[in-house]
């Protein structure tokens, strides 16, 4: 699908409809793809600063925070990959096409939402400030990190209620801020629907 216009990456910075994630209230940032702590083992994000999203994505994030801390009261977000320019995304392709790993990737000619500054990758950080278990590690390409199959997993023991739990209170502060997550990846939310985000909004370059 043809964006509505393009955005370098590199004009990001002051751009009035992009706002940085270190000015989202409650909520810190840990970009993976931005160092080697990756499915790659390698940076993704090298010479590109990708600690943003579009301002309407940022103000959900801001609200999800709040419903967080209003109802579990020191718990935060960690922002674990948002904006993701269309170059990383066909680089990123090109090494899981043909793999099974293509199935978590979105085929850079449909485009991924991250691309547009629309999506985030996330966890849930303890009082203490630390990442906590959700069963399955971020960019953990398995059955278990799937929110689709939590019956099947709670059945067999492949996660604990524990895990499942802190999914849905991941999942509920999430959908606080208008963002829905998706079958297969428990860390994965999009702001607004998929379609008129590519159709409508100009995609980073």
């Amino acid at each position: 699908m043809k964006p509505a216009s393009i955005v370098a990456v590199e004009a990001i910075p002051g751009h009035p409809d992009f706002r940085p994630l270190a000015g989202v209230r409650g909520v810190e940032h840990e970009l993976r793809y931005a160092s080697t702590d990756n499915f790659a083992g390698r940076v993704l994000y090298r010479g590109f600063d990708c600690a943003w999203l579009r301002a309407e994505a940022a103000a959900g994030l801001e609200a999800a925070a709040a419903w967080l801390q209003a109802r579990h009261p020191g718990w935060r977000l960690r922002v674990l990959d948002a904006l993701r320019p269309q170059r990383v995304q066909q680089a990123i392709w090109a090494d899981v096409v043909g793999t099974p790993m293509a199935m978590y990737f979105a085929d850079p000619a449909r485009g991924s939402i991250h691309s547009f500054g629309m999506a985030v990758d996330i966890t849930l950080l303890d009082p203490d400030g630390r990442e906590v278990d959700m069963g399955s590690g971020f960019d953990e390409m398995s059955l278990a990190s799937h929110p689709a199959l939590h019956a099947e997993h709670l059945a067999s023991g492949v996660l604990t209620p524990g895990h499942v739990a802190l999914r849905e209170r991941l999942a509920a502060a999430m959908a606080a801020g208008g963002f829905a997550g998706i079958p297969t990846e428990w860390w994965h939310f999009d702001h607004g629907d998929r379609d008129a985000v590519r159709r409508t909004l100009p995609r980073v370059d």
